[in-house]
């Protein structure tokens, strides 16, 4: 891990929060990534480099609850377990990013504790999860019960990046798996578990802050229906901004090459060049 990069990690009553920084801006922007099979510290050098953009504005937080193998935690729960954690690494008001269940997370953050939340992003995410995904899910769940790690990185890939990156990296995918322990599937199962019943679609108005929503219209898990909802939960928000690509896939956080650079100017309210 690169020495720009610092390590830490803080503790409520009821779970642990760890998480890596690097930037040196005055303003805080918290990343809370999707769900993996193998810890997203493992990739905080691509993450810094790929955010290297905001660094000079903020100092950037990549955080990662590691749900604990004995709980039977609701996605609600979690999110009022990040919210206490805000308040102990001694936030005011921070940036947040939410990525696929990170960004489900993050609007359940915004709309309880408004007074938290400066920005909101949401990409790659939904404000309900239909049967349809549920159908997904439930497949890799029966992946990880069967200790099928090397399908299980697969079938996800094929899910979340479009088909040319996900070729590129099948064999790449193929080789993380090998290091997939029975411990890193129980946890991927408990994430999954966690988000049935999830549905914010009647919350979306209690959001207040200037929200920016990124999204693909070939994402295979939360379609374009996903980021539509939010959009139209939010119609009466003061400073919403979105952004449908086409061809990047769920992943359209990882894999849309101009992402950052909105971001960068959806915060400091910079319109859009030719707009």
């Amino acid at each position: 891990m690169s020495e720009n990069i610092k390590t830490g990690t803080v503790s409520t009553d009821s779970f642990t929060l760890d998480y890596v920084k690097f930037g040196h801006g005055k303003n805080v922007f918290v990343i809370l990534p999707g769900i993996s099979v193998l810890s997203v510290m493992n990739f905080a050098d691509a993450v810094a480099d790929a955010y290297k953009v905001l660094t000079d504005d903020y100092t950037v937080y990549l955080c990662e609850n590691r749900i604990q193998l004995t709980s039977t935690a609701s996605i609600q729960e979690m999110a009022e377990d990040t919210s206490a954690a805000f308040k102990a690494m001694g936030f005011d008001k921070v940036t947040l990013m939410g990525a696929s269940y990170g960004g489900m997370t993050s609007m359940l953050i915004a709309a309880e504790h408004p007074d938290q939340i400066e920005n909101l992003i949401l990409c790659g995410t939904s404000a309900y999860v239909s049967d349809e995904c549920y159908h997904m899910f439930d497949k890799w769940i029966g992946l990880t019960d069967a200790g099928n790690a090397e399908e299980l990185y697969l079938d996800f890939g094929k899910t979340v990046y479009p088909a040319e990156i996900f070729e590129q990296s099948r064999d790449v995918l193929a080789d993380m798996a090998k290091s997939v322990t029975e411990e890193d599937l129980k946890r991927f199962r408990l994430y999954l578990e966690s988000i049935r019943g999830f549905d914010v679609r009647d919350r979306l108005k209690e959001i207040q802050c200037p929200v920016f929503i990124a999204s693909s219209s070939d994402d295979k898990v939360f379609g374009e229906e996903g980021p539509l909802t939010i959009a139209k939960g939010l119609a009466a928000c003061p400073d919403l901004r979105t952004k449908m690509y086409d061809g990047y896939g769920h992943a359209v956080y990882d894999t849309a090459p101009d992402l950052k650079e909105r971001i960068l100017r959806f915060l400091k309210r910079e319109p859009e060049p030719g707009e």
